[in-house]
């Protein structure tokens, strides 16, 4: 809940300058929020599936998932990645190398390439 009461001021501060602030903000904070039940579900799916070498097809996914609800959703995907590979790289002990490959799945989904690019073969369909 706390990081969602996070998104929802930083959205309305990043949206101040705006045209139309008010329908604007609203816009985004709710872009934001949807962005980040993409990447939610995209994690949660990734979980379930429990498939070998398809992490980087979830990373796409939910980015690209999430920057398809506009600004706010982008906004959402990039932030909730970079924190996730931040304590990836710092805490797991994953690597970097991991951790860029990582990185390069989230921006090309983020900037609306076909997440299948990182699709394994024999991922079932559901995903």
């Amino acid at each position: 809940m706390k990081f969602y009461n996070c998104m929802l001021l930083l959205s309305l501060v990043l949206c101040v300058s705006a045209q139309n602030w008010f329908t604007d903000a609203g816009a985004f904070v709710r872009d934001a929020y949807r962005g980040a039940e993409d990447m939610w579900r995209a994690y949660s799916d990734m979980r379930e599936a429990n498939y070998q070498n398809a992490d980087k097809y979830f990373h796409a996914r939910g980015n690209y998932d999430a920057a398809q609800r506009g600004p706010g959703g982008k906004w959402a995907a990039e932030v909730i990645s970079d924190a996730r590979e931040g304590w990836q790289g710092g805490i797991s002990g994953r690597g970097a190398e991991d951790t860029r490959q990582d990185q390069e799945a989230n921006a090309w989904g983020r900037s609306g390439g076909d997440p299948n690019r990182y699709r394994p073969e024999g991922l079932p369909s559901k995903y």
